[in-house]
């Protein structure tokens, strides 16, 4: 009560002072500052105005193995084709639904395309043909039914998935048959990461777990910060040489041995100020990406940071929130922002070269319909976003121009996989459509 009335008070007093004084009030000098999470957005630096975006040349990328493509979650610039068709559409199963999530994006490995729907179970489809080759069902236990989460991911001929119940399985992959499976300290919303003989898993309360790759032994378990709030799906720890950097809804960012689980830094990622209910979830969701000895990460709190790989000592840091992956290319890192705000700014430096403001709601005139957007993904010189109302939009990595749009029939709430020519959408209903 005591808030609201001060708040009243601040809201009033212009008026106040008008009608004691007979005289308008006069502002105080000096800078206004928003205290609100995100209300005041980075502009374009004037420094870089002139600077030239340039990229390297689109490559050909026939695997998308794990969450963010590979282990260290760095894509740079893939190409397809300047104009796509559907190739094709299958449904994978189950989708989101009022109990649980559909959070999983596809992988891409060797012509095949794998796929977990909302129920955990997994599907193996031609790439080619759209043809189903083999599915997998975990048998969830009964009092586990309503969980959700996980993900997977490829590692030679294996598939590995982590589950919300708990589990950690490997299958193989030309029949899907079970090779082993392990037990998590508690459920898994993100993909597993792998690598170098191991697998990698981060629980939802802050656990990274390792284990064996071969036999599914389980080899080092790292403890984070405990949170009890915390946003639907997470981030998959990045791996590089014998370094793994773990993402926490705490909005820690630890990087740990991969021997033995020792930490070798770690980061806070929590907003400065945390000034209302949105900027006390921290949580890093999207994948931290390492790109030439620098970790670049973002939490849902409002810190965009990049950080020497072998020191942990911060190179910069920015004063943006979001929740899914930032993608770097060349000098380069594109983020998507809380506000749907996409930005590029320079890999070096974090100065922003320009900021495009995407579409907040499906009728802006009524500010009906608010829209989420899911991205990016840089395929031949055109970064895509899709928004959880089935529109896709490609956006100029090089002005921030929009460039073209894509309507799909089904909302979607997962980014684009990008590999083997091809693109690969993913609905909330399930359906598995492929454009090439």
């Amino acid at each position: 009560m005591i808030v609201i009335t001060i708040v009243a008070l601040s809201l009033s007093s212009c008026d106040w002072i008008k009608e004691v004084t007979g005289q308008k009030e006069v502002p105080l000098p000096g800078q206004r500052i928003p205290v609100m999470l995100n209300e005041g957005e980075l502009q374009a630096d004037p420094r870089v105005s002139d600077l030239r975006v340039l990229l390297p040349t689109p490559r050909e990328n026939p695997n998308w193995t794990q969450a963010g493509g590979n282990a260290m979650h760095a894509m740079h610039h893939l190409k397809i084709r300047n104009t796509v068709v559907e190739a094709w559409d299958q449904s994978i199963g189950e989708g989101s639904s009022d109990e649980r999530r559909l959070v999983a994006r596809p992988v891409v490995a060797d012509g095949y395309v794998f796929t977990m729907d909302a129920e955990f179970e997994v599907n193996a489809f031609e790439i080619s043909t759209g043809k189903q080759v083999w599915n997998y069902d975990p048998n969830v236990p009964e009092e586990d039914e309503e969980t959700f989460g996980g993900g997977l991911a490829y590692e030679g001929g294996r598939v590995f998935m982590s589950t919300g119940f708990g589990k950690i399985i490997a299958l193989r992959a030309d029949n899907g048959a079970e090779l082993w499976r392990g037990n998590l300290p508690g459920p898994s919303r993100s993909s597993p990461t792998v690598g170098g003989g191991r697998v990698f898993v981060v629980t939802i309360d802050n656990q990274t777990v390792a284990f064996d790759e071969e036999s599914g032994k389980k080899l080092w378990t790292h403890s984070g910060i405990s949170e009890s709030a915390g946003l639907l799906g997470g981030g998959s720890p990045a791996l590089v040489g014998n370094t793994v950097i773990s993402p926490y809804s705490s909005g820690e960012l630890v990087a740990l041995r991969v021997t033995n689980g020792r930490v070798v830094w770690s980061d806070s990622l929590v907003a400065v100020r945390r000034t209302d209910t949105l900027s006390t979830v921290a949580h890093i969701r999207g994948h931290p990406v390492v790109d030439r000895g620098v970790v670049y990460a973002i939490s849902h709190s409002g810190r965009l940071v990049a950080i020497d790989l072998r020191t942990g000592a911060r190179v910069w840091d920015r004063s943006i929130g979001g929740s899914e992956t930032p993608w770097v290319a060349g000098n380069f890192i594109y983020v998507l922002s809380n506000q749907g705000d996409l930005y590029c700014l320079t890999r070096l430096g974090g100065r922003v070269r320009w900021v495009q403001s995407l579409p907040k709601y499906e009728d802006p005139e009524d500010k009906d319909g608010p829209i989420k957007w899911f991205g990016p993904v840089l395929a031949s010189d055109r970064l895509m976003v899709v928004g959880n109302h089935g529109e896709v939009l490609s956006v100029s990595p090089y002005t921030g121009a929009f460039l073209s749009k894509l309507e799909l029939t089904d909302k979607l709430s997962v980014a684009p996989v990008v590999a083997s020519g091809s693109v690969f959408f993913l609905s909330d209903d399930a359906d598995l459509i492929v454009y090439r």
